[in-house]
C-alpha cells in the first residue's frame, strides 16, 4: 500500500531524533541496537554538496529522508553481514537475482528479467536484464551473477552469510553477458527466493580474504541497486545517495541517512523535532505517546518477526569439540519443558507488548500463513506452574528446605539469561520469567549488554532472547538450526543460531528443500516447527507487531509491505525507501536543519545512517532486530 500524508501549508520544523525496538539489539563489536528512523534533514547547499546529494532545482535546498536506527552494522560485506540493518542496505545498493513483490511477496524480477528450470529441475536458467549498470558505468552481467555464487561455492568465508542457498549448487557458468544458468546436485526449491546481493565482479575479484574484508574503507561503495552507500561511521551514520541509474527510477529524496541511536527515547525525541524523518521499532509507550502528534503517522501492522527465548543446547562444533560454559541442566528435556510450562506468553503480550504482538508458538509467524503453524492440544505446553513442578519432580529436580530447586549435582538450579541493553521488551520480559521461575526454585540471572554477541558466539550462556525477520521463503531461518551451519572448530564462527543440531530435523529440512508440491512442502515445514517446538530449545513468546512512525510532513508517500497492513522497515526488498517521496515542506525547508540527520527516499536520493558509533564485526548475535 502506498500511503499518503495529508498536505498542509509549510511551516517551520523543530529537529531530533530515536532507535529501533523489536528489538533494538546489538552486535558484538557494534554498538547495540540499531534502531531505524527517518527523517526528512535538510541541509544547507554547502552540506549537500559535500555529501554528493542533489540540491532541489527549484528551492536550491537538498532532501534528506533520515531512519532512526538503534542496530549496529555488522559489516558492509555482503558475504558476512547477517544483521537486519546490514542487509536491509544491502537490498538497497545490490540487485539480487528476483525480487518480491510489495503486494502479496510473490517472486518478481530483479537483475533476471525471466528463469527456467528443466524438467528435472536440475538445471535453472536465468535471463538477466541488459540495462542494470553498477552505480561506476559498468554494466552488469550475467558473469557477476556466475562469481558471486562460484565464489561462495569456492571459499567458506564467503559463505558465511548465505551460504545455504549455494550449498546445493553443483556449478554456475555464464555462457554470455544475458544467461545465467545454475545446475543442482538436486532440486532445490528456493530458486525464485535467493537472497544473494550480486557484487561487481571487476571490484570483488581484487579481495583477498573474506573473512576480514568488511568493505568500509573505500566510498562510494559500486553496486546496482536503487541506493549507493557514500560513507559510513561505525555506531554513527550510514548514507547513500540515489543511483541515478538504476533501472527502475531512482529514488526521490536527494539522500539517505541511517542515523544510530542507542536511546530509544532519544530517536522518538528527533522525530519529534523533525530531526529524523522515521523510527521503527517502537514501545507501546511510545506508540502511543506519538498517536495523535501533529505531522506524524503511526503504523501497527502485523510483523515478520518472532521473538523468543534460545537455550544453549550444550554448543559445539562439526569436528565434534564442545565449548563454552552453558548450564548442563538445560541438556535434560525435561528441564527445557518445565521453563516452557512456566512462561505465560498471554501475559506478557498484554502487560510487555501491550497487545501489540500475537502469542507466540510456532517458529513462522502467521503474516506468512501458508507456513504457520500450532501445536494440538495435546501437544501445546500450556502456562502451567504446577504442572512445570511435577515435570521437575518427576526428573529428579527436588526442591531443597530453603525452597531452592536441586540439580542433580545437589547444588541449587541457577541459570543465566542473555539480555539485549537497549531492548525494553527484554528487561520486562526478564522481570515475569525471574518471578515464574523463582516459584519454581530456579534462580535466573540477567545479563542484559549493549552486545549479546561475544558471549553468544562462545557458547558462554544458558538462555537468550532471540528473534528473527521471517522472509516469504522460510528456508534461511530454517537452515541456521541445523547441523551444517554449525563452525568447523570451537574458533571459528558460523551461520548456526544457537548451536541446534537434530538428525529428525536436519532430516525433514532436507525433505523441504527439494520439495517443488507447494502444499507438501508448507506440511514438511510445519512438521519442522513442531519438532523444535517438542525439543524446547526455542520457546517463541511473541510475534511482535511492527511499531513504527514517520513525519508527514517530509515524507509525502511511501509504500508498505505487504500493501495490505504492511511494514515500512525490514522489508523483504526496498520498496518502502525506494518509493518514498518527500512533501512540497520537506523540499522548501533547506535552511535551519541538521545535516547529520538520516533520510531514506526514492528517487534522486541520498542514503545516510547516522549513529553514535557502528562497529563492523564478523558474527550477528544479537537479537531478533539483528538478523533477517
Amino acid at each position: 500500500m502506498v500511503t499518503k500524508a495529508p498536505s498542509r501549508p509549510a511551516g517551520p520544523r523543530g529537529a531530533a531524533a530515536r532507535s529501533r525496538a523489536r528489538r533494538p539489539l546489538l552486535a558484538a563489536g557494534l554498538v547495540g541496537g540499531l534502531v531505524a528512523a527517518l527523517v526528512a534533514v535538510p541541509q544547507s547547499a554547502g552540506a549537500a554538496g559535500a555529501a554528493g546529494t542533489r540540491d532541489d532545482p527549484k528551492s536550491g535546498s537538498s532532501r534528506t529522508l533520515t531512519v532512526a536506527v538503534a542496530q549496529s552494522v555488522d559489516s558492509l560485506s555482503p558475504f558476512l553481514a547477517q544483521k537486519l540493518v546490514s542487509t536491509s542496505i544491502h537490498r538497497l545498493a545490490y540487485e539480487y537475482l528476483t525480487n518480491y513483490d510489495p503486494k502479496d511477496a510473490h517472486p518478481v524480477p530483479g537483475l533476471a528479467t525471466a528463469w527456467q528450470a528443466s524438467p528435472d529441475k536440475l538445471t535453472w536458467t536465468y535471463t538477466i536484464r541488459e540495462d542494470s549498470l553498477w552505480s561506476d558505468g559498468q554494466r552488469a552481467t550475467a558473469e557477476d551473477a556466475a562469481w558471486t555464487f562460484n565464489k561462495m561455492m569456492t571459499d567458506p568465508n564467503a559463505a558465511t552469510a548465505n551460504g545455504s542457498f549455494t550449498a546445493n549448487f553443483k556449478k554456475v557458468s555464464a555462457p554470455d553477458p544475458r544467461t545465467l544458468v545454475i545446475e543442482l546436485k538436486k532440486p532445490q526449491a528456493t530458486m525464485t527466493a535467493l537472497d544473494v546481493p550480486i557484487v561487481p565482479k571487476h571490484v570483488w575479484e581484487k579481495v583477498g580474504d573474506f573473512s576480514k574484508f568488511n568493505n568500509d574503507r573505500t566510498f562510494p561503495i559500486v553496486g546496482n541497486g536503487p541506493f549507493v552507500i557514500t560513507d559510513f561511521k561505525v555506531d554513527q551514520y550510514i548514507k547513500l545517495k540515489p543511483n541515478k541509474k538504476f533501472w527502475r527510477g531512482a529514488p526521490k529524496f536527494d539522500e539517505l541517512v541511517f542515523k544510530y541511536y542507542k536511546d530509544g527515547d532519544a530517536a522518538v525525541a528527533a522525530l519529534q523535532k523533525g530531526e529524523v524523518s522515521f523510527v521503527p521499532n517502537l514501545t507501546p509507550a511510545q506508540a502511543a505517546a506519538l498517536k495523535g502528534q501533529s505531522d506524524i503517522k503511526v503504523n501497527d501492522a502485523p510483523g515478520r518477526r518472532f521473538y523468543a527465548l534460545a537455550t544453549n543446547p550444550g554448543a559445539r562444533a562439526k569436528d565434534g569439540k564442545t565449548f563454552g560454559n552453558g548450564n548442563k541442566a538445560l541438556l535434560d528435556p525435561a528441564v527445557r519443558k518445565a521453563l516452557f510450562q512456566a512462561v505465560d506468553r498471554a501475559t506478557l503480550v498484554d502487560k510487555v507488548f501491550q497487545d501489540h504482538a500475537v502469542e507466540g508458538e510456532g517458529y513462522i509467524p502467521p503474516r506468512f500463513d501458508t507456513y504457520f503453524w500450532q501445536p494440538s492440544a495435546g501437544q501445546k505446553r500450556a502456562y502451567d506452574p504446577a504442572a512445570a513442578a511435577r515435570t521437575l519432580d518427576a526428573a529428579g529436580y527436588r526442591k531443597g528446605a530453603d525452597g531452592k530447586r536441586l540439580g542433580k549435582d545437589g547444588k541449587p538450579l541457577a541459570l543465566r539469561i542473555l539480555c539485549h541493553a537497549t531492548d525494553p521488551n527484554d528487561k520486562a520480559s526478564a522481570k515475569y520469567l525471574q518471578e515464574w521461575w523463582g516459584e519454581l526454585g530456579i534462580t535466573l540471572k540477567v545479563d542484559c549488554l549493549d552486545s549479546v554477541s561475544d558471549p553468544w558466539v562462545k557458547g558462554d550462556y544458558d538462555l537468550a532472547f532471540d528473534g528473527w525477520s521471517v522472509n516469504p521463503d522460510p528456508d534461511y531461518v530454517l537452515s541456521i538450526h541445523t547441523c551444517g551451519t554449525l563452525p568447523a572448530t570451537p574458533k571459528d564462527s558460523g551461520a548456526t543460531d544457537n548451536f541446534i543440531c537434530d538428525p529428525e530435523f536436519d532430516s525433514l529440512y532436507a525433505q523441504q528443500a527439494v520439495e517443488y508440491d507447494a502444499a507438501k512442502r508448507a506440511d514438511l515445514v510445519k512438521r519442522m516447527q513442531s519438532r523444535l517446538y517438542d525439543t524446547g530449545y526455542m520457546n517463541v513468546l511473541a510475534y511482535p507487531n511492527a511499531l513504527e512512525a514517520y513525519r508527514t510532513d517530509q515524507i509525502a508517500s511511501i509504500t508498505t509491505m505487504p500493501e495490505a497492513a504492511g511494514n515500512l522497515w525490514g522489508q523483504d526488498g526496498y520498496w518502502s525507501w525506494w518509493s518514498a517521496a518527500p512533501t512540497a515542506q520537506a523540499s522548501d525547508s533547506g535552511s535551519g536543519g541538521s545535516s547529520t540527520g538520516v533520510v531514506i527516499g526514492i528517487g534522486a536520493a541520498v542514503v545516510v545512517v547516522v549513529g553514535i558509533g557502528i562497529v563492523l564485526g564478523l558474527r550477528r548475535r544479537s537479537t531478533a532486530d539483528d538478523r533477517e
